[in-house]
């Protein structure tokens, strides 16, 4: 038995308490009451406009809260998720925290460097470097196909939504 795991007797006989999950539900209530706490300074948008720009905020931010709840109340009855059965995992095997820290610097590289050299190449390092931490060999292929997709999400973004997107070097370029 692992220290988030508790027995408890009840009723019903023996049953197993993940203290972990009241954790997520904590977690998950906080989220969202900064959401919907947040929400209330919004400022209200046009008359004509049927749905508000605090709507969506008042949605999600229910949501957590009702999902906390729920998650709560199932972990007192008792209910404990199923451990993953994939056909392609060994759940025996240890963390590979190697990867992890691959893919933490490869995060840290692109929010380092975006301003400077722009999303169109960060994105594609990104896509690339985060392929080379998982395993992939065809760099210049995930270069590619990274560098296409950072492409894609830049004109998006910055022609369709008219969300501006650092350019870096390719400033006047793009």
């Amino acid at each position: 038995m692992s220290t988030t795991t508790e027995t408890t007797t009840g009723p019903d006989g023996p049953r197993v308490v993940d203290r972990a999950q009241y954790g997520l539900a904590a977690f998950l209530a906080v989220v969202g009451v900064v959401i919907v706490v947040d929400a209330t300074g919004l400022r209200p948008g046009f008359a004509d406009q049927p749905v508000q720009p605090s709507f969506l905020p008042y949605v999600v931010g229910t949501a957590l809260l009702v999902l906390a709840a729920t998650l709560a109340v199932a972990t007192a009855r008792g209910n404990v998720a199923e451990p993953e059965g994939g056909e392609d995992v060994d759940l025996t095997e240890p963390s590979d925290w190697f990867t992890v820290a691959k893919l933490a610097g490869v995060f840290l590289a692109n929010v380092l460097l975006v301003d400077t050299l722009g999303w169109a190449i960060t994105g594609a390092l990104l896509f690339a470097g985060c392929a080379w931490a998982l395993g992939s060999r065809t760099l210049l292929k995930d270069v590619a196909i990274g560098a296409a997709l950072s492409l894609i999400t830049w004109y998006g973004f910055y022609v369709g939504l008219g969300l501006p997107i650092p350019a870096g070097i390719l400033d006047g370029v793009l």
